[in-house]
């Protein structure tokens, strides 16, 4: 094998792909085999933590009814009614019968009758005041007013948490009070039963569910309260705990004090409390280490087979890419090398990449203002269309059309009005249900835009109204963001994008009529309907504009479907005949005053020598003729006109070329037409793009006056309109393979031998 293999890091790096190539599926392995075996443990662990809670509460919720049961039966006790347990006689007998209902239950530490408003309390050991109670019973948490309050008001049993109890005579304990209402299930209790319960009574049900491993486990009442938990020093956060609440019955994985933990929780139906048991997963892993000598085995053996291997793959593969590495090279404009032969070709795809994406926009608005122009053709196929992320996937479609007269300072300002058409080249309306894309027109200062939306359900806002609320939209956010109040033409909504070209053209007829009123307006095609009297007897004077409209822009299947739409109705009409012909006249007066506003000449007599038609077939061919002939016309003189301006063009660009402020915007500027049109159809023209031809002018300027002068080289470069003297130079190079100085010696030598 050549040493010089070793060289190239990109041979490296195949090498190394392929060990990783046989790594990975051992890796998978491995992490199968150690995951599987601590899923397994952690399954079994948390399903036994799982059946161990359950029989803890199981066994708390019995003692919990018991207690309840005892509450019960003390309420309908003879021996403790408030008369007896009041009685000096009677009294020891009550004390005595609370002390054997404090037997019957082993969780029992102390058992407490009370009745409603009594400054005495009865327990086994005797009757005391409430302030003494208070005194021999201090408890952290509860205050002696928020035990009388808890005492008289209480209406269901309650379960306080487990609290430090100070006792006079005894050291702190932590005692948890579970207080019940008597009668039982009673609208109007007249007293309470009230149980004082060890912790350590339900701690010890639950000390054991963990067994040997680390951890937590908590009670939480029905409210979310911490009743008891086995943790001496160890504590979660309020938020912690909350979460744990909240979470299902079920076995979990939570994220707490940041690590992972392994939760199991249970809920009981018959009080609503949460038994949750908790302890970190890593402890999990640690129970299979014997796993790990064998993976370090296996891997051993792996490594030093795959080497071997890796490296005869290696070199079958180097020699084919090496000389597609050589090739990318030689066709990349770049001047710039790197050590790694795909990185060559990167550059060389990232070049091809970069010139495409210089076009995109151009060919976008191209796309765009040809939907506008012909409707859905063949060219724009549903792959263009998704290539240029254009999505028309909503239930309705209209065009607007946008400008500013020269009373707004828009109409002069080229970088607010290149703002705008970012803006709104791709516009989101998540209220409305909407989105918009831009076009840019070519008449300056003109932009259109293609909005979809679907239509709100019965009942809700109609789709005019929505159309409305959008175009106020648009309008008042370019009043908010320029300061400028927009003219604005809207036209109808369509099924389908397929009828842009009618919507738009409705669109440039609402503009036109809206351009010459109100400064600022909205007009929308379907309110330019004429009198009530006209739309009945006449055709309605937006049919007539759109005609005139569609004639004006070339587009003859608009101007076709709106004559047929005109005169299909006028049979079922009911009109006389005179009548009829009146109307006939104002179709062809229509046509033939746009084709005289478009310098249009020899089609009036033509049509005064065919006036003797007889019925409405006729006239819509004679019609259809005449709205065809002026259509090609209006394309023949767009199609000279644009030759004709790129000619003009082409020639200021000539003479202007070595002015460094000469630019794509002061262009159009100076021709009245848009900069994305510009461009476009420049390169139609030339073949190339304006950046491209402007640099090709300058650098063959700059190759003449080194052949013919000996003026410093900076002074040339800034003489052809070029700031940048290093950029140049480096272009320079990168399109001749030499230096400007290196150019002038070859050639100035050239020319002297």
């Amino acid at each position: 094998m050549k040493s010089d293999y070793f060289k190239s890091k990109l041979f490296m790096r195949y090498i190394w792909s392929y060990l990783f190539i046989l790594l990975i599926p051992l890796a998978f392995a491995t992490i199968f085999i150690y995951r599987s075996a601590v899923s397994n443990l952690q399954s079994e662990i948390e399903q036994s933590h799982l059946n161990q809670l359950n029989q803890t509460k199981t066994i708390i919720d019995g003692r919990v009814k018991e207690l309840t049961e005892i509450a019960s039966r003390i309420s309908y006790d003879e021996r403790l009614t408030l008369y007896k347990v009041h009685d000096p006689y009677y009294s020891r007998e009550a004390i005595s019968a609370l002390d054997n209902y404090k037997a019957t239950s082993s969780i029992i530490g102390d058992l407490f009758l009370y009745y409603h408003d009594d400054d005495k309390i009865y327990s086994s050991f005797g009757m005391s005041g409430l302030d003494v109670f208070s005194d021999k019973y201090s408890f952290h948490n509860w205050t002696q007013d928020g035990l009388r309050q808890d005492l008289n008001t209480l209406k269901f049993p309650k379960m306080r948490p487990a609290d430090l109890v100070s006792q006079p005579t005894s050291l702190q304990q932590s005692i948890l009070a579970y207080l019940v209402p008597i009668t039982p299930n009673s609208p109007a209790p007249h007293g309470t039963v009230m149980y004082f319960i060890p912790e350590s009574e339900l701690t010890g049900l639950i000390d054991s569910i963990l067994g040997s491993y680390h951890g937590l486990t908590y009670i939480f009442d029905n409210n979310g309260q911490v009743l008891t938990n086995n943790g001496n020093e160890e504590s979660l956060t309020a938020g912690d705990l909350g979460a744990l609440f909240k979470l299902p019955p079920g076995i979990h994985n939570q994220a707490l004090n940041g690590q992972s933990h392994s939760v199991v929780s249970v809920k009981s139906d018959k009080n609503g409390w949460t038994y949750v048991t908790l302890m970190p997963s890593a402890q999990f892993f640690s129970s299979v280490l014997h796993v790990r000598s064998f993976i370090i085995l296996l891997v051993s053996i792996v490594v030093i087979v795959g080497a071997a291997l890796a490296l005869l793959l290696a070199r079958m593969q180097y020699l084919p890419i090496s000389n597609l590495v050589h090739f990318a090279s030689s066709k990349s404009r770049s001047s710039r090398t790197s050590g790694n032969e795909l990185e060559r070709i990167r550059i060389s795809l990232q070049e091809h990449s970069t010139r495409a994406d210089l076009q995109e926009p151009y060919a976008r608005n191209h796309a765009l203002l040809m939907l506008l122009k012909y409707g859905q053709t063949k060219s724009l196929s549903a792959d263009l269309l998704e290539a240029f992320d254009l999505k028309f996937d909503h239930d309705r479609h209209f065009a607007m059309v946008i400008g500013f007269d020269k009373r707004s300072h828009l109409h002069d300002s080229k970088d607010d009005w290149q703002t705008m058409i970012q803006l709104f080249a791709e516009v989101d309306f998540p209220g409305l249900a909407a989105k918009a894309y831009s076009v840019e027109l070519p008449q300056p200062n003109q932009l259109a835009l293609v909005v979809g939306f679907d239509p709100a359900g019965a009942g809700q806002t109609p789709p005019f109204g929505q159309m409305h609320q959008i175009v106020e939209g648009i309008r008042t956010h370019l009043l908010e963001l320029f300061d400028a109040s927009p003219v604005i033409g809207v036209g109808t909504a369509y099924t389908s994008h397929a009828h842009l070209n009618q919507s738009y053209i409705e669109a440039c007829s609402a503009f036109e009529s809206n351009i010459l009123t109100v400064h600022g307006s909205v007009t929308f095609f379907e309110k330019l309907s004429s009198t009530p009297e006209r739309s009945t007897f006449w055709i309605p004077g937006n049919v007539l504009l759109k005609l005139s409209q569609s004639l004006k822009q070339g587009s003859y299947d608009v101007s076709e479907q709106t004559l047929q739409e005109a005169l299909k109705n006028l049979p079922a009409a009911g009109l006389s005949a005179p009548h009829l012909r009146l109307i006939h006249y104002d179709i062809l007066t229509t046509l033939l005053k746009t084709a005289s506003e478009l310098g249009i000449q020899g089609l009036t007599q033509d049509v005064l020598s065919k006036l003797n038609f007889n019925s409405s077939e006729e006239l819509e061919a004679i019609c259809l003729n005449l709205a065809a002939r002026i259509c090609s016309q209006v394309e023949r003189d767009r199609t000279k006109e644009e030759h004709s301006l790129m000619d003009r063009i082409v020639g200021y660009i000539d003479k202007h070329f070595m002015e460094h402020t000469l630019s794509l915007e002061v262009v159009s500027a100076e021709y009245g037409i848009s900069p994305s049109y510009l461009s476009r159809t420049f390169k139609e023209k030339t073949g190339i793009n304006f950046i491209q031809y402007i640099w090709q002018k300058r650098m063959n300027e700059v190759m003449h006056q080194l052949k013919t002068t000996n003026d410093p080289l900076k002074e040339i470069i800034v003489r052809v309109g070029y700031l940048d003297t290093p950029n140049f130079i480096r272009k320079f190079k990168k399109e001749t393979g030499y230096t400007p100085g290196q150019y002038r010696t070859l050639n100035t030598s050239g020319e002297h031998a």
